[in-house]
């Protein structure tokens, strides 16, 4: 079956990318301006960067997020902590934290789960809401299940794919296996998301969030299928 959607839609569910390590400030105001122009959700930035969305980004209606412990989730438990209370307090509203992949596939799942809780906490506190990137990359799916279990009993609001730093990304089947054993927590996909149809596919499944780089070819050729009628999802 097919639902007719918007192209608000469609930026409802895009966080905005801006994490490359060559991104210059004025490429990052730059990308905060796209975003605004667009209506995307938010904007995905550095940490050194939340000041300069937050200030760009003052009265757009688009969220401020930042990354914790990024790409390979491998610092110290207390320095993601501290990285998420600083980044909240410069202006973060989401934080999306990469667990510790080394030691979540060490079978140290009680570290992980702490670990997961601790930044979670420090999120709420200062009323932001926290996505902890598994990297399925490097998982099977019986660990991307026990990944979301971690991540539900740590009080973790979004679950995320991948960084778009490791070998694969937002994998369709990998996705559904997330929303299937999201217990209420929401879902974002990352990594290799390039065109409107990408985006749609994952929608169609029940993800909510897609960051991507590739936002204005997205969001310009959703305003195109808009404006013929073909602007829809298959579910």
């Amino acid at each position: 079956m097919n639902k007719k959607i918007t192209v608000q839609d469609v930026a409802d569910t895009i966080d905005h990318s801006l994490l490359r390590p060559d991104i210059t400030v004025e490429g990052l105001k730059e990308g905060c301006e796209l975003a605004a122009k667009y209506h995307c959700i938010s904007v995905c930035v550095r940490p050194s960067d939340v000041e300069i969305a937050d200030k760009e980004l003052k009265g757009t209606g688009v969220l401020v997020t930042t990354v914790i412990g990024f790409p390979h989730g491998t610092c110290t438990k207390e320095t993601k902590v501290f990285e998420t209370k600083d980044a909240v307090a410069k202006g973060a509203v989401e934080v999306d934290m990469v667990m510790n992949i080394g030691r979540f596939l060490s079978g140290e799942y009680d570290y992980v789960e702490n670990e997961i809780t601790e930044v979670a906490a420090a999120a709420h506190e200062g009323g932001a809401l926290l996505k902890v990137i598994f990297e399925n990359y490097y998982l099977t799916e019986d660990q991307i299940v026990k990944a979301c279990q971690l991540a539900k009993n740590a009080g973790a609001d979004f679950i995320k794919s991948s960084t778009g730093y490791a070998g694969g990304g937002a994998v369709l089947s990998d996705m559904q296996v997330m929303v299937d054993h999201a217990q209420g927590m929401k879902v974002k996909a990352a990594g290799g998301i390039r065109t409107l149809d990408d985006c749609l596919a994952l929608m169609s499944i029940g993800v909510v969030r897609c960051g991507t780089r590739a936002s204005e070819k997205i969001l310009g050729e959703a305003k195109e299928r808009e404006e013929t009628g073909t602007l829809y999802l298959t579910i």
